[in-house]
């Protein structure tokens, strides 16, 4: 399901910026012009048998240990040929962070709670969507837990 269909189904106010080609969340921050703690950086990855997503700000790292502690089993990276397969309808590394659109957990840094708006991919590298974080929030419901930490600048 496209992600601005999903948003509109769901009776989101939304607004979407496009921005010059980017691939790192950092890039797209700057691209964009939005704050990298605004800016969810969506990480795909797998713990056991399963997937998940792991959202925190773009100017902060994933602490895989942390992560792997607090679901309880290792967690690694996912590999392209996973993402490939399980978002068909983004571009490979600009998934949203609605895991459970794709029927996966989504496990929200903290850290992005901090402000009242997220931006994240809009599942292409040229365009993100900015929703209020109360409305994410309240479609993802995501686990909140602290697994990220700020990138020294």
């Amino acid at each position: 399901m496209n992600i601005e269909d999903y948003l509109r189904q769901n009776k989101i106010r939304y607004s979407k910026i496009h921005h010059p080609e980017a691939f790192t969340a950092q890039e797209v921050a700057a691209a964009a012009h939005v704050p990298g703690g605004k800016l969810a950086k969506v990480v795909v990855v797998r713990a056991g048998d399963r997937y998940a997503l792991a959202v925190c700000p773009a100017s902060y790292r994933l602490d895989l240990d942390r992560l792997s502690d607090i679901v309880g089993e290792p967690v690694r990276l996912a590999n392209e040929a996973e993402m490939d397969r399980l978002f068909t309808d983004s571009e490979l590394g600009a998934e949203p962070p609605f895991g459970g659109i794709y029927g996966l957990e989504t496990y929200v840094d903290p850290s992005l709670a901090e402000s009242d708006e997220i931006v994240f991919d809009a599942g292409t590298h040229s365009d993100v969507i900015k929703i209020a974080y109360e409305d994410f929030e309240r479609l993802a419901r995501p686990k909140v837990v602290e697994f990220a930490e700020r990138v020294p600048v």
